[in-house]
């Protein structure tokens, strides 16, 4: 007779292979969606790249159908046309991005890196699609008619509008949003510079903000997939090639490579104050003269034409002036001359709302700060110096890094453009010390300086702009419900204490707790325009507080995941 099987062994057994069955289908459920969600980044980064690969190509048609030449020999062909040309092309460049602007965008303004990083922290990902391809647009013409700026700020929010499109169409979370967005970022500037290592780090630094481990898969995917654009299109070629092999002496030049961080931190604070100056005063004047929005472009365009008269060097991204710098072939007092006419016809071109990007007229800056530096050093100690091309080459890398407010992805920007790594102790000593003493004088970088001008404060961090974003409707206690206090304590105390409405922010309503000492407060809301404020219900100091801590929670949770 054989042995009755244990009722409780059995049921043992068939619970652990019911758990085992789970937990196997959980990861495998778990990894496919991560699988379906690089394919994604996949395709975005494809699609980003393409973006980006044809606005790039796009400058360069518009530029050689009316200039004769594009960017890499634009000034030396300039210097040739006849001047009243080089005048009038800039201004009729500035007139078509003006009308394209006063039509399709609330505010007149170009937008670009720094509404991607506002769309990030507080859109889920979002970014303005109609704006954004009027800006893109724009930004278009404006480089390709003698505008004075760079091209990755339009293409990092052209981006933005492709991931916004994704994002839209699988009703992403905002998490997940803003991965994509991330996503889309790196494809872009992978392709725009054939650097994916700097894409995907730029992705993190300037526009998430963080170094989110889940994140990064899929971002350095997407970046990969843009480079591939790219060098179907260009090959592996870098941006600019060195003409020597850069000669350094390490521990003997290393001081006078620090010194040249702090200047170049200088000189990007006052890169950055010129345009922020510059659209100050261009803004008063519009109003003081009353002229129409749309002729704003085309004032600064007449005023880059008669400086690009004498001064080529200035109109569209300036590679052909950074190219000589790196390579030496511009002397000191050119150098320095170049380099404040290029800060004024970039301050122009932003100021007077032309569109474009900052990036690519710091590294003009930068290379031409370096160069000017680098002969006044080598020729003060030609005994311990090296060659200048190695300090043009940090100064660019540290003028860029001081404006994005990115070290990191800055100077792997300027490694992957140039192929030289070499001298990376070098580039990284300016840059580092560029970019601490640059954060005293700025909001850690350009884009969050613009961001702070508009009243969103990102730079201190989630817990400063988190309680600006937040409203309070989601905790209000409505009358009547079993959580709320009684009607006429909340009527008492709407007749003895501050009250709030539906659309008060945690910031706004904080503070009145504190100043009145209440544990709630009435809430007041008004069905119309022209009806009196009706009482709605309340809300508790200890729900604000909580649903502030959460959503702090939430995004460590995310930055940290």
């Amino acid at each position: 007779m054989e042995p009755t099987p244990d009722p409780s062994i059995k049921a043992y057994w068939q619970a652990l292979r019911r758990d085992m069955f789970h937990i196997v289908g959980s990861v495998l459920d778990r990894a496919r969606r991560q699988l379906h969600f690089w394919i994604l980044a996949l395709l975005i980064g494809i699609a980003a790249g393409c973006a980006a690969l044809g606005f790039r190509l796009g400058i360069s048609w518009i530029q050689t159908t009316v200039y004769g030449a594009d960017d890499l020999t634009l000034a030396s062909v300039a210097r040739d046309l006849p001047w009243l040309w080089v005048l009038v092309v800039p201004v009729m460049g500035g007139l078509v991005v003006g009308l394209i602007l006063d039509r399709l965008t609330p505010d007149g303004r170009v937008r670009a890196v720094s509404d991607v990083i506002e769309g990030a922290a507080l859109d889920g990902g979002r970014v303005e699609v109609r704006e954004g391809l009027a800006s893109a647009t724009a930004s278009l013409i404006t480089l390709g008619t003698g505008g004075s700026s760079g091209r990755e700020g339009p293409v990092v929010h052209l981006a933005g509008v492709v991931s916004t499109a994704v994002a839209r169409r699988i009703k992403a979370s905002p998490v997940t949003g803003r991965e994509l967005l991330g996503c889309a970022v790196a494809g872009a500037v992978a392709a725009s510079f054939n650097a994916p290592i700097a894409g995907a780090l730029f992705a993190h630094e300037v526009v998430l903000r963080h170094f989110a481990t889940r994140a990064f898969a899929p971002i350095a995917i997407a970046a990969v997939a843009g480079t591939v654009i790219n060098r179907l299109q260009f090959g592996g070629l870098t941006e600019f090639i060195l003409p020597v092999e850069p000669d350094l002496a390490f521990h003997i030049e290393l001081p006078a490579f620090m010194v040249l961080g702090l200047v170049s931190a200088l000189v990007a604070a006052a890169m950055m104050g010129g345009i922020f100056r510059a659209d100050r005063l261009a803004t008063r004047a519009m109003t003081a003269i009353g002229w129409p929005r749309w002729s704003r472009p085309a004032l600064a365009g007449l005023a880059l034409g008669m400086i690009a008269i004498p001064f080529p060097h200035i109109i569209g991204v300036g590679y052909e002036t950074t190219a000589a710098a790196l390579s030496g072939q511009i002397g000191l007092a050119e150098a320095i001359l170049f380099a404040v006419v290029k800060a004024l016809a970039v301050a122009i071109t932003l100021g007077g709302r032309m569109g474009g990007g900052v990036f690519s007229p710091a590294l003009v800056m930068g290379s031409l700060t370096g160069l000017a530096f680098g002969i006044i050093a080598t020729t003060l100690a030609p005994g311990y110096s090296g060659s200048v091309n190695v300090y043009a080459f940090a100064g660019m890398a540290a003028v860029g890094a001081a404006v994005l407010g990115a070290p990191i992805s800055t100077a792997l920007i300027v490694f992957e453009m140039t192929g030289d790594w070499q001298t990376g102790i070098a580039v990284m000593t300016s840059v580092s010390l560029s970019s601490a003493l640059a954060s005293t004088l700025v909001k850690r970088s350009f884009f969050l300086t613009q961001l702070e001008q508009r009243g969103i404060h990102l730079s201190e961090g989630p817990q400063a702009w988190l309680p600006h974003q937040l409203r309070i409707t989601p905790v209000i206690r409505a009358l009547g419900a079993e959580d709320a206090p009684a009607e006429d304590l909340v009527r008492s105390l709407a007749e003895t204490h501050p009250t709030v409405a539906p659309t008060t922010t945690l910031a706004e309503a904080l503070p009145l707790f504190d100043r009145c000492g209440a544990v709630c407060l009435a809430v007041m809301a008004c069905d119309g325009p022209d009806d009196p404020p009706r009482l709605i219900g309340s809300v508790h100091h200890i729900d604000v507080l909580r649903a502030l801590n959460q959503a702090l929670e939430q995004t460590a949770a995310e930055e940290h995941g």
